[in-house]
């Protein structure tokens, strides 16, 4: 099996003349250290796994004349044998190295998890050549040497290469030299599978945390907008009744379908009534539904929006609106579950959960007589503040990410908006909130008459509109990086190691963020 004549790699540095058998023997052991040196050098690099394995048989090469050095590595869900890296064929030859496990050469060495050497190409029917790398060369000169890449017991790959007669080296030599080298190449495997895995781990914990909080098309990674979607998460399974407060465009509609979809009523209905946009002769009949005959044009009895909803939730826009003679009826319903239609004096027993929205100060109104105190306390059991867009501008860039994305699947387009563009969107201070920025990022899709926003092309309305300062931007992000970073290390007992890798920075640039916020734990 092994051809046992002494060999010397071409272009080694390893001379003939006036040396002895000990001193060319030596001159070989200290080309293979060097060797081994700088393919652990290059295995243990923080470049792509791609290019350290290629650095490794091109090592192979240069200093020990090991040529076409190949990694052939194993899919552990197919079996099927590819080349991973290749050090003197072409992509077109690499792509031809496919093997089963047991097919050729390297199929073997897979199989049998021994190396084996084929003195000679030429004369050996198993060499199948698969890459036709070594087409147009004389293979009675080409020796093959492949050994196993095992990791605990797993055989992962094969380290294979060629050998050109006439040298001094033995087969064992190489082999020696291959086989620590397949041992470095199996631990940098192990390694880079470790580190895949938790990188794996990691993705997925931050899938969980961006689905925990977003909801929907409400999108936020301000910490004012996460404690919103906490609050959902922990009100939603129950049957309290929600007050979601904020001013008009900051999506207290979606919150509230947000609390319905995440509850136990999710089957049954929602049904929503706007308290400003029916007519307060109407809204009674609207809430509970009428007899037949009750009023000038009641020509058939008619469910009101609380039976429809039976079972399921009522969500009241705008209840801040409410006239006073409707809130006493209203408050009859969330204390006693029932009520009677117009013009009848049947009770009608019900059960729903109610949500409730308003952008008025309540507190206001109760004191200028609007609007009852008993009704808002049972009202406000567990308030959610909406915060405008204004306080959460770190939010921008990723809602204008979210609207460019539907409006041009929508329209069929490819807008983007350039740098300038999206500073302009993030210092606007937007009185009309998240819908006033869907409108625009709509309005610009829609009216582009390039891809390729800038500033100049936003919506009129905008350019001349109040802009935050750059000076009050700067010390919005500071105030936020300072609320952070006293959270983490009230999160992390102030130990700063652990804190600091919460939030994604080092000790030494925590420490100096703790100084220029002047934070202590006191």
């Amino acid at each position: 099996m092994y051809d046992m004549k002494p060999r010397t790699p071409e272009g080694s540095g390893v001379t003939q003349q006036a040396e002895s058998g000990p001193e060319i023997m030596e001159r070989s052991r200290n080309i293979e250290l060097v060797a081994l040196l700088e393919v652990s050098k290059a295995l243990s690099s923080t470049t792509p796994i791609e290019r350290r394995l290629f650095a490794a048989v091109r090592i192979l090469a240069e200093y020990l004349d090991l040529q076409r050095g190949t990694i052939t590595l194993r899919d552990m869900r197919t079996g099927e044998l590819n080349i991973a890296a290749a050090y003197g064929l072409s992509r077109t030859e690499i792509a031809r190295g496919k093997y089963k496990i047991g097919e050729g050469i390297i199929g073997k060495v897979v199989r049998s998890g021994s190396p084996i050497v084929i003195p000679n190409v030429d004369e050996e029917p198993l060499f199948l050549n698969r890459t036709e790398s070594r087409n147009g060369i004389t293979k009675q000169d080409i020796s093959f040497l492949c050994v196993p890449i095992k990791d605990k017991g797993d055989i992962l790959g094969v380290l294979s290469v060629d050998r050109i007669f006439g040298s001094r080296v033995t087969y064992e030599e190489d082999l020696r030299v291959m086989k620590l080298v397949a041992q470095l190449i199996a631990q940098t495997l192990r390694l880079e599978r470790l580190l895949d895995q938790e990188r794996e781990e990691k993705e997925e914990l931050r899938q969980q945390l961006k689905d925990k909080y977003r909801l929907g098309t409400l999108i936020g990674s301000s910490k004012g907008m996460q404690d919103v979607f906490r609050m959902v998460h922990k009100v939603a399974p129950s049957r309290t009744t929600v007050l979601l407060r904020g001013e008009s465009g900051t999506g207290k509609e979606l919150i509230a379908r947000a609390i319905y979809s995440l509850s136990e009523r999710s089957a049954k209905p929602f049904v929503k009534i706007n308290c400003a946009a029916v007519p307060g002769t109407l809204l009674e009949s609207e809430f509970f539904g009428h007899e037949k005959g009750a009023f000038t044009g009641a020509i058939a009895t008619r469910r009101g929006k609380f039976e429809e909803a039976d079972g399921g939730t009522v969500f009241l826009d705008e209840i801040g609106d409410l006239e006073l003679s409707l809130q006493a009826k209203l408050l009859r319903v969330l204390q006693e579950r029932e009520f009677e239609r117009v013009g009848g004096n049947r009770t009608i027993r019900v059960d729903v959960r109610l949500i409730a929205a308003t952008n008025r100060n309540l507190e206001d109104a109760i004191r200028e007589g609007t609007f009852r105190e008993d009704l808002y306390y049972r009202l406000n059991v567990v308030p959610v503040f909406l915060p405008p867009l204004r306080e959460r501008f770190e939010d921008i860039p990723l809602l204008i990410d979210h609207f460019l994305d539907r409006f041009n699947r929508e329209n069929e387009r490819k807008v983007v908006l350039q740098k300038d563009a999206v500073g302009t969107l993030t210092r606007y201070t937007w009185p009309g909130n998240v819908r006033e920025l869907e409108n625009a990022i709509e309005n610009t899709v829609v009216l582009a008459e390039t891809d390729k926003i800038r500033s100049t092309d936003l919506p009129a309305h905008i350019l001349s509109g109040p802009q935050q300062p750059a000076d009050g931007l700067k010390g919005s992000v500071e105030q936020l990086e300072k609320d952070r970073i006293r959270d983490a290390l009230a999160a992390n007992a102030w130990i700063y190691a652990r804190a600091a890798r919460a939030l994604g920075l080092t000790e030494r640039q925590l420490v100096y963020r703790v100084k220029k916020y002047g934070l202590s734990r006191e």
